[in-house]
């Protein structure tokens, strides 16, 4: 009677215990696990392709692996170390070094963007504590033909500079999120599902042609090591159309590599540097003589004696060319010539023609840190100043509004 009378009081406490578990303590018994093992994983993103206008990639992403590793798990087996410290292409002081700072710590980056491969070869050794992680890499199939045009992106796939910068939200779309479960360990068991799809980022198409660009590329950098410039911009536009077919920047650099990067290579010149334009701006001025109807296209001026006076300033053309036609004021290139027409104008004439090709104001392009240039107003203007502005001078544009100037001319 008494082994019976245990036997059941052994038997009822047990089933009050697996009641309590099962029952009663069931639902905060299964958070608690699933606080252990269940996790949620974040699916990246597929960055979005940059193309030339017939679909050529400029800039594409690639699946890349990222090494983590815990360093609580790492193995104390020197012999395992060295193993992984040659894989991972480290010497072992600075393996121990980086375990030793982050050894309060459970995470720790072991090497960012692996090739697959590469990684295959870290995991294959199974060594305690290290995990991969799947990411992507920007890869730039032109190098610096087109880099500070395109810009470039950090090791999280975020865009720093350029078009990938411009176009962030477009281009990165929007990472998914998975269900799985996991060991004490980190190592997955189970995939239970996937919560969110992962949303590719759009595509983007340029105006840009890719052929155009290297040839642009190339007959820039001859320029300037033919002249030993320190640098140079080049701009080519459809004049019909207004678009963008080649963008060239000296200096340089390889976005694909940037070891040694030369911070004025960053730069995209053509659209973010300003520069006083100088005698280029005469056809242009020249085109606001010729809509005014003051002056007769068979018009002739006398640019005798080679220079002028005006408000106590001179101005000069290289020699004396005596009397110049309309073009020929051009084909000279004569300072005199232009300024003794814009005298003939309205006060606001000349200026109210660069306003209207776009000059003083943004380009529009969206390019980040684009420049606007500086077309002053005409609020009492002297008469020097509406003179040197024929000749261009007292304004700054970029190359882009010049050469979009120019084409809005044609």
């Amino acid at each position: 009677m008494f082994i019976l009378l245990a036997i059941g009081l052994a038997s009822a406490i047990l089933i009050g215990r697996i009641t309590l578990l099962q029952v009663i303590d069931r639902p905060f018994l299964q958070s608690q696990g699933d606080a252990r093992t269940l996790r949620h994983e974040t699916i990246p993103a597929h960055r979005g392709m940059i193309t030339d206008r017939n679909g050529e990639p400029l800039a594409i992403s690639t699946p890349v692996v990222t090494l983590w590793a815990n360093p609580q798990e790492l193995p104390e087996d020197a012999i395992q170390r060295v193993m992984l410290a040659q894989a991972l292409g480290m010497s072992l002081s600075d393996f121990e070094a980086r375990v030793a700072r982050f050894s309060e710590h459970e995470f720790m980056y072991l090497r960012r963007q692996m090739t697959p491969a590469a990684a295959q070869q870290v995991l294959n050794l199974r060594t305690p504590g290290v995990y991969p992680q799947r990411e992507y890499k920007r890869y730039y199939p032109a190098g610096e033909v087109a880099a500070q045009l395109l810009g470039v992106t950090n090791v999280d796939d975020v865009g720093q500079e350029g078009l990938e910068l411009s176009y962030q939200p477009y281009l990165a779309g929007r990472p998914g999120q998975r269900r799985v479960i996991k060991d004490r360990r980190g190592r997955l068991v189970r995939e239970l599902g996937v919560i969110n799809e992962a949303q590719p980022g759009g595509e983007l198409t340029l105006a840009i042609d890719q052929r155009i660009q290297y040839m642009a590329y190339r007959e820039l950098r001859a320029a300037v090591a033919e002249n030993e410039a320190d640098g140079g911009v080049l701009v080519m536009m459809d004049a019909r159309t207004g678009e963008v077919l080649a963008m060239a920047n000296l200096p340089s650099y390889n976005p694909n590599n940037r070891a040694g990067l030369d911070p004025r290579g960053l730069r995209n010149q053509a659209l973010v540097d300003v520069f006083e334009p100088g005698s280029v701006m005469k056809p242009l001025a020249m085109a606001a003589v010729l809509e005014s109807g003051v002056v007769d296209r068979n018009a002739v001026v006398d640019t005798s004696p080679g220079w002028m006076r005006l408000d106590q300033f001179t101005i000069r053309d290289f020699r004396n060319y005596g009397e110049l036609d309309l073009a020929g004021i051009l084909e000279h290139s004569s300072n005199v010539g232009m300024s003794r027409l814009a005298l003939r104008l309205s006060d606001t004439a000349i200026w109210e023609k660069y306003n209207q090709l776009g000059l003083g104001q943004a380009p529009g392009t969206g390019f980040p840190g684009e420049s606007t240039g500086s077309l002053p107003a005409p609020v009492r203007w002297s008469r020097s100043e509406r003179a040197t502005l024929s000749y261009g001078y007292g304004l700054s544009v970029s190359a882009v509004q010049l050469a979009s100037a120019y084409g809005a001319s044609q």
